[in-house]
């Protein structure tokens, strides 16, 4: 059988992993069986490295993970940035000031980095689900430099209301719904289609031997610049309608049906 994608780009959170974040044994194994017919594998997530990295060992896989929804594509072989997109500090201040004005909860990351201003029981038990480990600091005299997203969570009906708000806001940055319960704000510039698309260029790899798979709003991008896009059944309509094809849903293994369908021959 011949493979027909040269490079896999796949969502983690809704995609990869089943709603309890548990990576199956029959996604593991056909993963890993696209990296063994030469299929480079490109994790391509919401999350930072600290929530990326564990899932790409646990696949038993190196290479290139795209983090930050786009913002910041990382080898992780030495932990180096490939590149990033830095937000302006001064851009964030009124979407700061929104969320302490209204103790909506929120972090701000650099590459590497997660920090947050104070911690919630909730928050604390949301980010152990993900594998982050945010440091508390104290933004109130001035923001870090380097920051490559700014996220809030909360209920869906608080991100709801946020994401309405939000959206009259001037687009000076660009703010995405990046689950239920997330709300991501980062570089205008920055998503995962074009961090996608400036992998492939570095590594010579034409779009229509990329095949991606996502189940989320910032999944789109990605799923428009592949060669294949494909949603995942647990997908929001909107998702659907821009995937060339629909997966199974992430709890019934539909990365590794998709891949056995659509990969190789």
């Amino acid at each position: 059988m011949s493979l027909q994608y040269d490079l896999i780009a796949l969502d983690v959170d809704g995609t990869l992993l089943t709603d309890d974040h548990v990576l199956t044994k029959a996604i593991r194994e056909t993963v890993h069986e696209a990296a063994g017919r030469g299929a480079q594998i490109v994790l391509c997530t919401g999350r930072g490295p600290s929530g990326a990295l564990p899932i790409l060992e646990e696949l038993g896989l190196g290479g290139t993970v795209i983090t930050h929804n786009g913002a910041a594509t990382i080898n992780s072989d030495d932990r180096s940035v490939i590149h990033q997109f830095d937000m302006i500090p001064e851009h964030l201040i009124d979407f700061v000031v929104y969320c302490r004005d209204r103790a909506i909860h929120f972090d701000l990351n650099t590459a590497f980095e997660m920090m947050v201003e104070s911690m919630t029981p909730e928050a604390e038990l949301m980010y152990g689900r993900y594998q982050a480990k945010p440091s508390i600091q104290d933004f109130r005299l001035a923001l870090p430099s380097g920051l490559v997203k700014f996220t809030v969570f909360g209920s869906k009906e608080q991100m709801d209301t946020v994401q309405t708000e939000w959206a009259s806001w001037p687009q000076t940055l660009h703010s995405i719904r990046s689950g239920d319960y997330f709300i991501d704000v980062h570089h205008a510039e920055a998503n995962k289609g074009r961090a996608l698309e400036q992998l492939a260029a570095i590594r010579g790899i034409d779009r229509s031997r990329i095949l991606a798979i996502g189940n989320y709003y910032n999944d789109i991008t990605m799923l428009q610049f592949a060669g294949m896009g494909i949603a995942m059944g647990n997908s929001p309509e909107q998702v659907k309608l821009a995937a060339k094809a629909v997966a199974p849903s992430n709890s019934e293994d539909g990365v590794a049906r998709a891949l056995r369908e659509y990969a190789w021959t």
